[in-house]
């Protein structure tokens, strides 16, 4: 991966000249480069799906296959990943370009979609160190129909670096739009060139719910959530960048099968529950990835506070705890790029645009909302009245999952009810977090008293026991709390 590309475009009209863009400032260097003739082929779906989520996919003569991502919110700086891959030909798109939009694509067939012939002449900015701090770019652009020119457009770029300094950017686009430049547009080229099609809506859409919206169009709201949520977290996982990959693809893949279970009532069962029964293969998957992140988390942390002297023994739990991350992430990796997870995903964006309900789901959620939570809610009290004063791991544990669901419910349903909604789905993740603690902490003493027992060194065991010892007291400090929680969560509920 390059760093994230990071530029400004702005139209220019053919009549366009590029102004003088000496003195820019006492240490910036403009150095014009010789022009390039570019020949670039974007492939893409029939529907145009890349185009229409933000995403491009394209082989460009003499450099080979990139691959750019969503872009994040910049304003008018587009601020993409973009990724590089080897090729001459442009004929097949290499495994690893197209692991990174398999979320996207799916079971979909690529093809060559748009071929563009570039003219492009462009200014690199150094400063007095030799350091690229940005570009300016002029293309000129033809969008080619077989042996014919079916459009032209022109279209300036300035690209900045981690070493711009401050003020440059601005400066230089002050100057382009002086000499006639438009104003900026975040449009890419690849969008630019195929038109009203690829500016279509991605397929999942969160729209916002009406007043007295239906059942159906509710769960759709909070099912399309779930979809780009896992989707957008994909790649995350696939780069292996930060273990919120996992996690967030794990609370989507959860908040999915809550969702249709809280739903159920109005849905065609034999619809919903081959889906959750995928949700929770897929979910299983995740776990595994997502407690050995969460133990390794765990440990690193509670590494600074055993003594020193037995870093050596710290040193050898850590080593096993991300052999064992090294093995679940593998497990992930192998589900992602399996055919099961990619048909999976296209029956998720099936279900946000179209869950298959009863005819009951055409009336308006506000007269059966209390129905949907009461069955998640019924069964959590239940699971709290069922505890004596000292509940087991177990016990605990079961309350979590059961608050989760609430949570999960009245999220679902806040914008129709409102800010006690709201409220109540504070209070519900307050308490799963708290009883979250607590089997984070129990799951990390087991694991470290399991794994000392069976290892030889003496070093290793005894600062995994001093580890587990740390755990165990963090599990008792939460089972201090999680009584307060439940009280605000009742109250809340109370004042629905």
């Amino acid at each position: 991966m390059t760093s994230p590309e990071r530029e400004v475009k702005l139209a220019a009209s053919p009549a366009f000249r590029m102004p003088s863009l000496d003195e820019l400032g006492d240490d910036i260097l403009t150095i014009p480069c010789d022009p390039e003739r570019l020949q670039t082929v974007y492939f893409d779906t029939g529907d145009f799906r890349l185009a229409r989520w933000g995403i491009s996919l394209r082989h460009r003569e003499g450099e080979g296959w990139t691959t750019k991502l969503p872009p994040e919110d910049g304003g008018d700086l587009l601020i993409r990943g973009e990724f590089t891959f080897p090729g001459e030909e442009a004929t097949s798109p290499p495994d690893e370009a197209l692991d990174l939009i398999r979320a996207y694509v799916r079971t979909a067939t690529l093809r060559p979609v748009v071929r563009l012939r570039t003219i492009r002449r462009m200014i690199r900015l150094l400063d007095l160190d030799d350091r690229h701090v940005g570009d300016v770019v002029d293309d000129e652009v033809s969008v080619l129909s077989g042996r014919r020119i079916a459009a032209r457009f022109r279209e300036l770029e300035v690209e900045i670096t981690d070493d711009t300094p401050e003020g440059l950017l601005d400066e230089v686009l002050g100057r382009l739009r002086g000499a006639g430049a438009g104003a900026p547009d975040p449009t890419p080229k690849y969008v630019r060139a195929v038109g009203p099609l690829a500016t279509q809506p991605p397929e999942v859409v969160v729209g916002r719910l009406a007043a007295g919206a239906s059942v159906s169009e509710v769960l759709g709201r909070a099912l399309s959530m779930s979809v780009v949520h896992l989707m957008s977290h994909d790649v995350v996982i696939r780069l292996d960048v930060d273990p919120e990959g996992v996690h967030q693809a794990r609370v989507a893949t959860r908040r999915l099968r809550s969702d249709l279970r809280t739903f159920r009532t109005v849905l065609r069962q034999d619809w919903a529950e081959p889906l959750r029964e995928e949700l929770r293969w897929l979910g299983t998957a995740l776990g595994e990835a997502r407690d050995a992140d969460v133990l390794s988390e765990r440990v690193q942390g509670r590494a600074e506070m055993i003594p020193a002297t037995e870093a050596p023994g710290v040193a050898h739990v850590l080593e096993a705890l991300a052999q064992r991350r090294k093995e679940a992430h593998g497990v992930v990796i192998e589900a992602l790029r399996s055919e099961r997870y990619a048909t999976l995903l296209d029956a998720l964006v099936e279900a946000a645009y179209h869950p298959i309900v009863l005819p009951e789901a055409d009336v308006a959620v506000g007269g059966i909302v209390p129905d949907l939570l009461q069955g998640p809610w019924g069964h959590l009290r239940k699971a709290v009245r069922a505890v004596g004063k000292r509940p087991s791991d177990l016990e605990l544990h079961t309350i979590r999952i059961r608050a989760k669901r609430v949570r999960y419910a009245a999220d679902a349903l806040a914008q129709i009810m409102g800010k006690p909604a709201r409220r109540f789905a504070d209070a519900a993740a307050e308490l799963q977090t708290i009883l979250g603690e607590h089997n984070d902490a129990v799951v990390a003493e087991s694991w470290l008293r399991a794994w000392a027992v069976g290892h030889r060194s003496g070093d290793a065991a005894f600062a995994a026991g001093m580890l587990a010892g740390i755990e165990r007291a963090a599990a008792q400090e939460a089972r201090y709390r999680w009584r307060r929680a439940w009280k605000a969560m009742a109250a809340a509920r109370e004042a629905m």
